[in-house]
């Protein structure tokens, strides 16, 4: 896709920058203001560091941390001033970015849901997690089904998050849909490593499409999150 890692940028190429966070702690609203702050401060990081990188990554709980809190107070909604400033973070940086949420759901659980903001800070795609990892996740199964999205350079972008890359018909529909990159966020522990790998090789090889994944990383004290960031081409 990139020569050099990125730093040979070839003429169609994109270039993405998956970031290994560290695992937050969030409690309160003040919490997720500032994790809020973390994630648009990382997005200019990232741009600063690498001035042609198209889609800067961040893996699935990087706003709201494992511990699986539902508390309406620190859950997000669209329109809300979460995903404003993950928008004007992209408008500022002039880069296109994926972002994680738990989403505010009035009629149930939250949904754990992604997002892909372009360079205009215009919401390109919006996906909620089709397989909660039962029995430990507590979030609403998605509604919305797979959706793709026109990305940088006239790329072909899919969304899935964590679990759903184990179930091969979750790429299988990606691909279908015409997606040529297939991005997987993830806040996975260590002891799901050898599986993460051998189907993020699986999903691309069966499929004919890059797999970017990226997974949250550090521990907040009580959790672990394993950190790997692997694109395969």
């Amino acid at each position: 896709m990139s020569g050099l890692g990125g730093l040979n940028k070839t003429p169609n190429g994109v270039v993405l920058g998956m970031v290994q966070l560290q695992l937050p702690n969030v409690v309160t609203p003040d919490d997720l203001a500032a994790q809020t702050q973390r994630i648009v401060d990382m997005v200019g990081k990232a741009r600063r560091n690498m001035p042609t990188l198209d889609l800067v990554v961040f893996p699935e709980y990087s706003l709201h941390g494992l511990s699986m809190d539902t508390n309406p107070d620190i859950m997000c909604r669209l329109d809300g001033p979460e995903v404003a400033a993950f928008r004007q973070a992209c408008i500022d940086n002039k880069i296109w970015g994926c972002f994680s949420i738990m989403e505010f759901n009035p009629k149930g659980n939250p949904y754990n849901s992604g997002l892909i903001i372009d360079n205009q800070g215009e919401l390109k795609l919006y996906y909620r997690k089709l397989h909660p990892w039962v029995p430990v996740e507590p979030w609403e199964p998605g509604n919305i089904g797979i959706p793709v999205c026109e990305g940088p350079n006239g790329s072909t972008l899919a969304l899935i998050i964590c679990h759903d890359g184990m179930f091969p018909e979750m790429a299988r529909e990606c691909a279908y849909k015409g997606a040529e990159i297939m991005i997987r966020t993830a806040g996975y522990t260590a002891p799901i490593r050898h599986s993460w790998r051998i189907t993020n090789q699986a999903n691309a090889f069966c499929n004919l499409m890059v797999t970017a994944s990226v997974c949250m990383c550090g521990t907040d004290g009580t959790f672990d999150s394993m950190g790997e960031g692997m694109i395969v081409n």
